[in-house]
């Protein structure tokens, strides 16, 4: 695995990762933060399974995500045909990595697009189909519908595969999962692998369970918590590291990193991820509120404010009210489409200037008992476990356990997997 780096001067080092050493090559270069940058705030700590690690405070600092290293380098690409899966959010400015590198003079042979598509603009849960993209023309081959792996045919003809998408750091963000696809697909047909890293705004902790293997699936697909506490990057040193590319191939993967990064920054995002994430806000909720897509709670999509508030017709003791309603390209068809949902309204209990260091199991834990029907509560789809990676959370919430004891049955397993992830980090903590 090869990471690079874009810094003002050029020198080479090793770090241990995945049990093996590793070269982190970097560049002479110039670096254009005219272009685009999010000034990072710091954050005072990191917690790990609800330990605490103090840190000194931090003056705000431009982070530059891996595309402005990457296409600084971009002529070095002339001539060589390339693949590219990212979305809308692979951009500098208002500038999209296609773009950059079609002008660099290299050739761009076709994109692949994950959900929500090339341009961001499809539906949570719409099919992304094959065909072409109406602003440059390029062939568009899905990443979410009846295929989610490139086939083989789409990669024959390429020299290089560039992967840029904003992660949020959850595991049911179904973008890892692409990942894991595309670098699968790749190593077997022996097509080179380049990340552009991105911060993760949810980087500075870890929490929630563990997937186990038997709940395994495109909401998750490996054997990490709900928050992982990585990069895309460094997200994806671990997939190759762990073995876990069918078959225990390996891809050949090189990352670049982000500059002026840490754990300890908090960092705005530039471009909302998907249509239901539209602010930090929403970004922050999402790890605790994503459970309830397998209940019949609405996080608010068809509202003006996705995942910043929960509710359903037979809540029985929230303050707060909504009707959920069709909004092209973000919801088409929500859930208790035209009917009033009761519940809570969250947006103005997060502080974007503080985000959260960990998940809250107290809002299901309370929907549940506020709830009309406990027996309806969760969908008979089976949809919360393949969530949660494991049955053990919907079991301990009918059992009635407080969000205290379930925290706290998923904390020997962050310890293990905390072990596992250190190996895989590129940036200090």
């Amino acid at each position: 695995m090869r990471y690079s780096m874009l810094l003002l001067a050029g020198f080479g080092r090793r770090i241990s990762g995945g049990g093996k050493s590793m070269k982190i090559a970097c560049y002479l270069a110039l670096i254009h933060v005219s272009l685009a940058s999010s000034c990072a705030q710091p954050v005072s700590e990191r917690r790990t399974g609800g330990a605490v690690a103090a840190e000194e405070p931090q003056e705000p600092i431009a982070v530059l995500p891996g595309i402005h290293a990457f296409t600084a380098n971009a002529e070095a690409f002339t001539g060589k045909r390339i693949g590219i899966t990212a979305n809308h959010t692979a951009v500098i400015g208002s500038t999209h990595l296609v773009d950059t590198l079609i002008a660099s003079g290299a050739e761009v042979r076709r994109i692949f697009a994950p959900e929500h598509g090339f341009r961001g603009n499809l539906a949570d849960g719409a099919t992304v189909r094959d065909g072409r993209d109406g602003e440059t023309g390029l062939p568009v081959v899905s990443l979410y519908g009846k295929n989610k792996k490139p086939a083989a045919e789409h990669l024959e003809d390429l020299d290089l595969m560039v992967f840029d998408i904003q992660d949020v750091g959850a595991r049911f963000y179904t973008y890892i999962s692409s990942l894991h696809y595309v670098m699968e697909a790749c190593a077997e047909s022996d097509v080179p692998v380049v990340v552009l890293d991105r911060p993760n705004p949810h980087r500075h902790y870890t929490d929630g369970p563990v997937l186990r293997a038997d709940f395994s699936s495109f909401v998750g697909m490996h054997p990490v918590p709900a928050v992982y506490g990585l990069t895309i990057g460094e997200y994806a040193g671990m997939i190759n590291g762990e073995g876990w590319l069918k078959g225990g191939v390996k891809c050949d993967l090189e990352v670049y990193p982000c500059e002026n990064y840490t754990a300890s920054v908090i960092y705005e995002l530039p471009v909302p991820p998907s249509p239901n994430l539209p602010d930090m806000t929403a970004v922050y909720l999402y790890p605790s509120l994503c459970f309830f897509e397998g209940t019949v709670v609405s996080v608010g999509r068809g509202t003006s404010h996705p995942f910043q508030m929960i509710g359903e017709p037979g809540n029985r003791g929230g303050d707060f009210e909504f009707v959920p309603k069709p909004i092209p390209g973000v919801s088409d068809h929500p859930p208790h489409e035209g009917m009033t949902c009761r519940g809570y309204l969250l947006r103005d209990r997060i502080d974007p200037a503080a985000p959260p260091d960990s998940m809250n199991m107290e809002w299901l834990v309370r929907m549940y008992t506020e709830t009309k029907d406990p027996s309806a509560f969760f969908l008979k789809s089976g949809f919360i476990d393949k969530l949660a990676g494991t049955d053990r959370l919907r079991k301990d919430v009918i059992a009635g356990k407080s969000a205290a004891e379930i925290r706290a049955s998923w904390q020997d397993d962050l310890e293990a997997f905390e072990k596992i992830r250190t190996r895989y980090t590129i940036y200090s903590e």
